[in-house]
């Protein structure tokens, strides 16, 4: 999903920093997803409708050109349940201007598979890119063109200035970051939870590995965990290293001013230890977990005849519960923040941005709708999906819990941390095989190897920085 390089830029400039009254921002937006697991007991699945207005342009809230007959193609990571629900916000859009769009899978290489179409001249006319330093690499490199002025007003008017400066690079205004993700979540089974005794989900990681062990004794595989993508990995270290070190020092490592070698990185891999190094808690053994792709990790917490109490990944869960079980979200599938290692919760938030590769109107016009809220309701009316869209309706999301969680996520206003691997050198972050992805595969693999995975990563991460 990312890129093999990265524009040399301070990553000051690539995302929002702690404010001094962002304790208060995200203890609010703590207490926001802590309520989930109270307001997720019953009732969620709001039906929302499929998403489709019928082409009904009399309730627009943003006027598009007219584009007979002209042909766009959509580029993004998105398969399955995720995709199908995208397809719905492009058949609308195809509704009220006469186009014609078409969608293609990038697979996880997104940066590499755009890279490709664009020096053979042929690149898609909207791709989306989920690494902040990739737009910023494709900005620099002339690959990626500029919004227009209706495209830009619709995402001022729409967005936190927050997430605007996200999508921009020097001085210009590029990318839509359209879709969001609170990747500190934790969704667990309810009837495993019962069978166990378990009345209360934890909130600390002592009692969460607690938790885990009772769930184990119970009968129940305590934790599903998708490690076949090694993206869910880093997502792992980040959750207990943020809420471990703290923020700063989480800055500090994502820019690499600190090594991966460093105290706090072997605190935060032998913390992680405590679950992974315990195999019976994993469904499958880490062997298992090693073989399992994550929408297969959300399908064994919720179908079988045996299955995995807790999978831990972020709001777009919902998608594979909707679409692969027949849990119902809120009463089969309910959900927690990531246990509190040091002393609060984290928040780790995420997103994907839709940029131009043609200069087109078509493309342009695709862009000024899906800043719109228009879009924001269609996509989030489908399941699986946030939006960092603060002037939609809430009342479009298909579930309670989305809801809240969307909720949980605006209330946090600019004060968040950004995916640390997404903001990495792709050959370091977000590249298979290579990196922190396999770096993390390797531990899990063999937890009691701290020393050697952390040289290990320290070479990989310096060879990508560029300063080793």
């Amino acid at each position: 999903m990312r890129s093999t390089l990265r524009a040399r830029r301070s990553l000051t400039q690539m995302r929002p920093h702690r404010k001094p009254g962002a304790a208060k921002a995200v203890a609010a937006l703590t207490a926001g997803v802590l309520a989930l697991s109270l307001t997720a007991c019953g009732g969620g699945d709001d039906d929302g409708g499929d998403g489709d207005t019928g082409g009904d342009t009399s309730k627009a809230t943003v006027q598009l050109p007219k584009l007979d007959g002209q042909k766009l193609e959509v580029a993004a990571v998105w398969t399955g349940p995720e995709q199908e629900n995208f397809t719905k916000v492009l058949k609308e859009f195809e509704k009220r201007t006469g186009a014609k769009v078409s969608f293609v899978p990038t697979g996880n290489n997104t940066s590499t598979f755009l890279g490709t179409k664009i020096e053979g001249g042929k690149p898609p006319d909207v791709a989306f890119l989920p690494q902040v330093g990739v737009l910023h690499q494709f900005a620099e490199k002339g690959w990626i063109k500029p919004l227009g002025s209706e495209a830009e007003e619709q995402l001022k008017k729409n967005f936190s200035k927050g997430w605007v400066d996200l999508g921009a690079y020097e001085g210009k205004q590029y990318g839509v970051y359209v879709k969001a993700a609170n990747k500190s979540l934790v969704w667990y089974n309810t009837q495993a939870f019962e069978g166990a005794g378990i009345t209360d989900p934890p909130k600390t990681w002592d009692e969460f590995t607690q938790t885990a062990q009772t769930l184990s004794d119970a009968g129940s595989p305590a934790i599903s965990i998708g490690g076949a993508d090694g993206w869910t990995l880093t997502d792992w270290f980040e959750n207990v290293y943020l809420s471990q070190a703290g923020p700063e020092k989480y800055d500090q490592l994502a820019e690499h001013k600190i090594k991966w070698t460093d105290p706090s990185v072997t605190e935060a891999l032998n913390t992680l230890a405590e679950l992974w190094g315990k195999d019976e808690l994993i469904a499958g053994g880490r062997k298992g977990a090693l073989g399992t792709e994550f929408p297969k990790s959300v399908i064994q917490t919720f179908s079988g005849d045996a299955p995995a109490a807790m999978v831990f990944e972020g709001d777009f869960v919902t998608a594979n519960i909707n679409a692969d079980t027949k849990a119902k979200v809120g009463t089969d599938a309910k959900v927690f923040p990531f246990p509190a290692v040091g002393s609060d919760s984290p928040v780790v938030s995420a997103g994907d941005a839709a940029v131009a590769l043609k200069d087109s109107e078509g493309a342009q016009a695709l862009l000024t709708f899906l800043a719109s809220t228009d879009a924001a309701e269609i996509w989030t009316a489908q399941g699986g999906v946030i939006t960092p869209n603060n002037k939609m309706d809430m009342g479009s999301y298909k579930d309670d819990v989305t809801r809240d969680i969307a909720k949980a996520l605006l209330a946090a206003g600019d004060d968040f941390r950004f995916d640390m691997s997404d903001q990495a050198p792709a050959a370091f972050g977000g590249t298979q095989g290579i990196g922190e992805w396999k770096g993390l595969q390797d531990f899990l693999r063999n937890p009691k190897d701290v020393k050697s995975v952390q040289q290990k990563l320290e070479a990989d991460a310096a060879k990508a920085y560029g300063n080793g």
